[in-house]
Order: C-alpha cells, then sequence, then structure tokens
C-alpha cells in the first residue's frame, strides 16, 4: 500500500513539473493569470503611492470642450490656442512643456492659427512634441530628420531606410523635439508597459516622449525595450478651460507661478476624444495619465523591475515538493489544504511586499500549480481511501456485524486491524450435540436447510453482541470478542451472547417439530491471550485466532454434554464477575492441560434480564 501510494504520488508530481516547465518555457499556460493577479495586487497598491508634484496635467476634458465651443468651437481646436496655452504656461518657466497631442496635419482652414502656434513653438525651446510609429506604410527616410529628434544609430545601420513615422510636421523641423507615444500593450489588450525605445529599422533606433524628456533632464533611462509601470495615484489635473480663461482675462485668478519648475501635460481625457486605454487600473484609462505615469516612473527611478523567469517556476515545483511530502506521509488532506491556503497567502502577500520595494513578481502560476498537485493528490488520496473502505468492508464483512464494520472503517482502526497482534481475547465455540446421528437420519437436503437456518439465528446474536464470526465448522460456530475492534468488555459481551444463543436455540426448536429434544448445543468460552491475524492465501485470508486460548475454548465446549448447555473457564468468570451470576461446576480435566479447568455456567442477574433482551 506505501509503495503504491508513493508512485501514485510520485507520478502526479513529475506530470504537474513537466506541466510547469512546459508552461515557463513554451505554452505560458498560466500568462494570463500572472497578469491578472499582478494587475489586481499593482491596483490596490496604486492609491497609497502618492503621484510626483513635479507633473501637472492641463487636461481637455469634457468641461474644457463644453465652456470653450464658443470661442473655440468644435474639436478640433484652431492651433491658436495650444499657442496661447505654451505662451501663458512658458511665462512660467516650466522644467518642460509636453504635448500628447498629435500636430502632423495643417489646418487648410485656419492657415494663420498654424502659423501663430509655429511661431509660439519657435519662441519656446521647452516644448516636446509626440510622434507615432505606423504598423505599416514606407514614411520618411530616416537619415533626413534633423537631429532635433535625436535618432539613435547602432553600428550596421541602414543608410536608406524609411519608417512609417507621424511626425509634428505642422511644426518647423528644428522645433521637432520629443518621442513616440505609442501605446505598448499585451496580448490581452492591457497596457501595463510603456515604451523606452522603439527600432525603426535595422539600426535605427527612436526614444519614447517619456524617456526624451528623461534625457534631456538628465534622469537615468534604462537601456532597455520599454519598462513595467508602476502606478500610483493620478497627477494633478487643471482643466484647459480654467487655465485659457485666465490668460484672456486682465486680473488673472491663478496664481502666477503656478507651473514654475513643474512638468506640464497637455492632453485629451474627454471620452469623445478617443484617448482612453485599458490599463490594470481602469479599461479606460486617460492616456495623458499613462505618459505622466511613465515620466514619474523615470524620474523617481521606481519602474517595477521583472523578478528573474526561473524565480516561480521554482517555486512552484518546490511547493509541489512539500506536497508530495505531505500526501506521501499520509497527512490529512484537511490539514494538507489549509496549509496550502496558508501557503497561498504568504506567497501574495510576498509578492505584494515585493512591489514596494520595486520588484514585480507574478505569483499567479505560482499558485495554480501549487493547488493543481494539491487537488489531483487530495483525489488520489481519496480514491486510495474510498478503495481502502471498500476493501476493508469486503474484508471485514464476513466477520463482523456492517454496522461494526462501518464503525472500523470510519474510526480509522482498519491498518491496526489488519496487523497481527497479540490481544487478550475471548473466544466461543458452540457445537451441536448428536450432529452424526441427526445427518444419518435425514436426507442431505435437509441437513443444509436446518444447518443454514440454525447459522443464521445464532450468527445474528454474534454479531448482535459486537463479536467476530471467526468461521463454521461443520455444525460448529467458532467466535470472539476483543478484535478487531477494541472491547474492554469483551468477556462480558460473549458470556451474554452465549445466553442468548441458548435461548435462540429454544426459538428454533419450536419451528423443529419432527426432532424436539434430539437438537440441542453445547457452548464454551475462555478468556486469554491469543494472537489475532489475517491467514492464508492472498484470495481467501481468514481473520482468525491461534493460541491456547482457542484450544481451551474448545475443550471447554467439549466438557458440556451432561453438565450444562453453556461453560466459562475461571479466566472468563473472573473478567465480568458481577455481570452474571456464575454456578460453580467443579474441576474439570481437559485434554492438552495438566491441570484440571474449573468451570461454571452462566445465568443471567435477574436485574439483568431485560438489560440482555435489548441487546
Amino acid at each position: 500500500m506505501f509503495m503504491s501510494r508513493f508512485l501514485s504520488y510520485t507520478a502526479i508530481l513529475g506530470l504537474v513539473i513537466a506541466l510547469i516547465v512546459l508552461d515557463a518555457s513554451w505554452l505560458h499556460f498560466t500568462r494570463s493569470i500572472d497578469a491578472k493577479l499582478g494587475d489586481t495586487l499593482l491596483a490596490q497598491r496604486a492609491p497609497s503611492r502618492p503621484a510626483s508634484d513635479d507633473i501637472v496635467i492641463v487636461d481637455v476634458d469634457q468641461n474644457s470642450l463644453t465652456k470653450l465651443m464658443g470661442e473655440l468651437g468644435n474639436w478640433p481646436w484652431p492651433r491658436v490656442a495650444f499657442a496661447e496655452m505654451l505662451e501663458g504656461i512658458d511665462a512660467q518657466a516650466p522644467r518642460a512643456v509636453v504635448f500628447d497631442i498629435l500636430f502632423n496635419e495643417f489646418d487648410t482652414f485656419r492657415p494663420d492659427s498654424d502659423v501663430a502656434f509655429r511661431e509660439a513653438v519657435q519662441r519656446h525651446a521647452r516644448s516636446y512634441f509626440s510622434s507615432v510609429l505606423l504598423t505599416d506604410g514606407q514614411g520618411p527616410a530616416l537619415r533626413d530628420l534633423p537631429p532635433v529628434l535625436k535618432l539613435i544609430t547602432l553600428p550596421g545601420a541602414l543608410p536608406n531606410a524609411r519608417s512609417p513615422l507621424l511626425l509634428p510636421t505642422l511644426l518647423p523641423r528644428d522645433a521637432w523635439r520629443g518621442g513616440l507615444i505609442n501605446f505598448s500593450h499585451e496580448d490581452d489588450g492591457i497596457g501595463r508597459h510603456y515604451l523606452v525605445k522603439e527600432t525603426l529599422a535595422p539600426g535605427w533606433q527612436m526614444q519614447s516622449l517619456s524617456a526624451r524628456i528623461a534625457t534631456d533632464l538628465g534622469w537615468t533611462v534604462p537601456d532597455q525595450h520599454r519598462i513595467r509601470l508602476n502606478w500610483q495615484q493620478q497627477h494633478r489635473h487643471v482643466s484647459f478651460s480654467d487655465i485659457y480663461t485666465d490668460l484672456n482675462i486682465e486680473h488673472p485668478k491663478r496664481p502666477p507661478d503656478e507651473f514654475k519648475n513643474k512638468i506640464v501635460l497637455i492632453g485629451t481625457a474627454a471620452p469623445g476624444l478617443q484617448d482612453l486605454r485599458p490599463t490594470p487600473l481602469s479599461s479606460n484609462f486617460p492616456g495623458i495619465e499613462i505618459l505622466a505615469t511613465a515620466i514619474d516612473n523615470l524620474q523617481a527611478g521606481d519602474w517595477l523591475r521583472d523578478a528573474p523567469r526561473w524565480v516561480s517556476p521554482v517555486v512552484s515545483v518546490l511547493i509541489a515538493i512539500g506536497l508530495w511530502f505531505g500526501f506521501r506521509r499520509g497527512l490529512n488532506t484537511l490539514w494538507m489544504g489549509l496549509g496550502m491556503i496558508v501557503v497561498s497567502v504568504v506567497i501574495v502577500t510576498a509578492s505584494a511586499t515585493l512591489l514596494s520595494h520595486n520588484l514585480y513578481w507574478p505569483v499567479g502560476s505560482v499558485l495554480i500549480w501549487g493547488w493543481v498537485y494539491f487537488w489531483l493528490a487530495a483525489l488520489m488520496a481519496y480514491l486510495a481511501e474510498r478503495l481502502r473502505r471498500e476493501q476493508a468492508v469486503n474484508l471485514f464483512g464476513r466477520f463482523l456485524d456492517p454496522r461494526v464494520v462501518k464503525d472500523l472503517v470510519a474510526s480509522g482502526q482498519v491498518d491496526d486491524a489488519k496487523r497481527v497482534q497479540s490481544l487478550e481475547i475471548t473466544v466461543l465455540f458452540s457445537d451441536i450435540r448428536g450432529f452424526t446421528t441427526l445427518s444419518e437420519t435425514r436426507t442431505p437436503e435437509y441437513i443444509v436447510n436446518l444447518l443454514n437456518r440454525y447459522f443464521s439465528r445464532q450468527v445474528a446474536v454474534v454479531f448482535r453482541h459486537g463479536g467476530t464470526l471467526d468461521k463454521l465448522i461443520g455444525d460448529a460456530v467458532m467466535a470472539f470478542w476483543g478484535a478487531p475492534v477494541h472491547d474492554p468488555e469483551h468477556a462480558k459481551h460473549a458470556v451474554a451472547a452465549a445466553i442468548e444463543m441458548g435461548q435462540e436455540l429454544e426459538e428454533f426448536k419450536k419451528e423443529l417439530t419432527d426432532l424436539g429434544a434430539d437438537f440441542d448445543i453445547g457452548i464454551g468460552l475462555h478468556t486469554g491471550r491469543a494472537v489475532v491475524a489475517f491467514i492464508g492465501p492472498e484470495n481467501r485470508l481468514s481473520y482468525t485466532v491461534i493460541g491456547d486460548t482457542v484450544n481451551l475454548a474448545s475443550r471447554i465446549e467439549g466438557q458440556t454434554k451432561g453438565v450444562a448447555r453453556v461453560l466459562v473457564s475461571e479466566a472468563t468468570r473472573a473478567a465480568c464477575p458481577d455481570a452474571f451470576e456464575f454456578i460453580d461446576h467443579g474441576s474439570h480435566a481437559v485434554k492438552g492441560r495438566a491441570e484440571p479447568v474449573q468451570l461454571f455456567e452462566p445465568k443471567p442477574k435477574s436485574t439483568s434480564v431485560g438489560q440482555q433482551k435489548e441487546q
């Protein structure tokens, strides 16, 4: 049984480890679960992370669209509005004014407005503009783009390379400073990263808008394709209409140094302007806020670093091995489940704690594989326990009352019962007197029917008193008490069964009108130590007792003829002296014993007659 259990749990372990390896290296079954759990932890942590005071968003929100409709008309507004905004903000000496708006098309209806904007941009060198890398198309020759874009050329760069870029072509070429604002999303469409730099063509790279600002301001920019965003509270938003209105009145109400030394982002968050993206925080997160988060992370250097890829599969394997040890040792499945819950809480807590140190460790896969092994092993344990119970019922059902077998299985004593044990028990032998003569005068069919009816009654009495049927030997019944179910009053119950067997015989004899007094039995009992074990070939096991106690009980049964229907030894009487009345029948010589044996006939006490009947 141990080896079978060992192999079963080991096979499950091997299967789970193989799946973990395939998951981590190729198939990525659990990647989406990792991402979802990571999103949840980041969303829960974001409100506790304050946004940088150095970043302010001037927001073209729904309020701005409504308030400025009379003056500026419908969106897109004339560029003179942005010229006035740039002039007013730049007058306060910000560190940078960043437009998260594309200026790649000319306004053919309001060319003067475009001119005003171009002139304002040329006067303010702290302004940055957005570009977008398209998925297809030819685009401009990269070598002809102005140096202000600060394209990165690598060894082996193709001299004639082109790339489908949307550039701020409305503006003078020397004012194209800025970078890419492409939305970086994963397979499920959720944006969890932000670009640092993108390859435009072999040997040519361009920074993102956030990385370009960080580079110009002297911050550390990681040499990698993208960073994982470390989300925080939303940055301070100021409605575009509030600033614009304040710029056009004689006595402004807003502080004159509101944007001094700030990084001012100008962008759209109004729902109708379609700059809303799915992120871990929301399915409609403002694109301008994503840019602000990237700039904030680069300023603080607290973007999330991914834990090494091997950590999750290694931890998953270790958890599976730990569960394997527990199941192999036969630990209770409920306790194993509670332990797995504790481990899960610890792992999730560890992942959340690592986020505070800017380390991103996705643990969805760890939890999934741990629970996969647990449930597979628990199912295996359940099936093994069910099989064990069925085997126990089949095994012991031949010797015990079904109710006793049920209690034996439920109490978990089955394994103990299967071991070879030396126990204090009481053995009963019952034999039909004169059976040989009886069988010679009746047909075989009659005798078999008689014995079957007789045994059914007598075995039912044995079971009723919690006894174990050892065997039926011809016309004899052998039973014992005290195993496999522990019974400290085995002698009392055995004697009670013997008395009732006599009473049951009298009832049975009433049905035997053709036999009358010729049908009788003798019952002998003895209490002592004996070896209790399963004996025989695997397919014919018998649960039996071996030892001198058995022999003496058989010899006592042989002494009943002419003395009493039931006789017990001194040891049996001593084991239940107060439960019955005992008539001393003196000493008797018993075969195999040098010393005579004192024998007693048990009688129900007057106060216990009712109890015997109840039993």
